[in-house]
């Protein structure tokens, strides 16, 4: 039975002979994560085939694979542009974005990883379309109209990044932030609109209230032509017998009006009873 030293020794070099295989076995090798596609690399050139996900058989040395995800990703960005009435704007956007699976192999070819891609062709690209888009509208267009500002941008987003085989799947407007001078003008115009209609409520008012009275008077002026065409000497006598308490002078009247003999008067209304 071999001493102790030498059964360790053993143990230890089959370990390691068991590493060794599985070490050469692994660079036959390659595995796709979910997600993502795997682009062969035949001595550093890339070949026509695309990997999907999962474990795949390669040549080693001979051939090397690298990956890109094809889920989709978000990029957060904050801009600055011009309106078309020339106030300055700060936009901050959530672009969501992807790879195509079937355009892996030009993409990686032509623009390389995801790092490549967001400063190379993303950022531009994001900046580009919405100066774009914010120099086509006013400030309080970009307010008012801000679903049409949204779809503006989208599409020319969309065309732009197409160009380079990639995918839009979508833009959020997270925040508009415009400057202290467009804030204050803003604020100045609601102050001056709140004050027009006040000004309009009011005129509106006095038109109904000189209305109300020129009405009024019209009504009482009426009255009094009325009142006045149907005062006659008879009906006046009439008045002031009934209204005499039998102290006052037996004669009224004055100037401008004919005089009255309350004594006649009552004589007359006697003999009628």
């Amino acid at each position: 039975m071999p001493p102790s030293g030498l059964r360790n020794a053993l143990s230890a070099l089959r370990l390691f002979a068991v590493l060794l295989i599985l070490a050469i076995f692994s660079t036959f090798i390659a595995i796709v994560p979910v997600g993502e596609r795997g682009i062969l690399l035949w001595l550093g050139s890339i070949q026509d085939t695309v990997l999907n996900e999962g474990v795949h058989i390669v040549v080693p040395v001979i051939q090397s694979t690298k990956t890109l995800s094809v889920r989709v990703q978000s990029h957060l960005q904050d801009s600055e542009a011009a309106t078309r009435d020339l106030q300055d704007v700060r936009i901050d956007l959530a672009v969501l974005w992807h790879i195509p699976p079937e355009r892996v192999q030009h993409i990686y070819q032509t623009l390389g990883g995801i790092e490549a891609i967001v400063e190379t062709v993303l950022k531009p690209t994001i900046e580009d379309a919405l100066k774009t888009v914010v120099a086509g509208l006013t400030a309080e267009e970009l307010i008012t109209e801000r679903p049409i500002f949204h779809q503006h941008l989208e599409e020319l987003m969309r065309e732009q990044l197409d160009h380079y085989g990639l995918a839009l799947d979508g833009v959020n407007v997270v925040q508009l932030d415009f400057s202290n001078r467009f804030r204050e003008a803003v604020e100045a115009k609601q102050v001056a609109e709140q004050d027009s209609r006040r000004a309009a409520f009011e005129a509106v008012r006095a038109q109904r209230q000189a209305a109300a009275r020129v009405y009024l008077a019209e009504g009482e002026a009426k009255a009094q032509e009325l009142l006045k065409s149907g005062l006659n000497e008879k009906v006046l006598q009439r008045q002031a017998i009934e209204k005499w308490d039998g102290h006052m002078p037996l004669v009224v009247g004055h100037e401008s009006t004919p005089l009255i003999d309350m004594k006649s008067l009552l004589k007359t209304d006697r003999s009628r009873r």
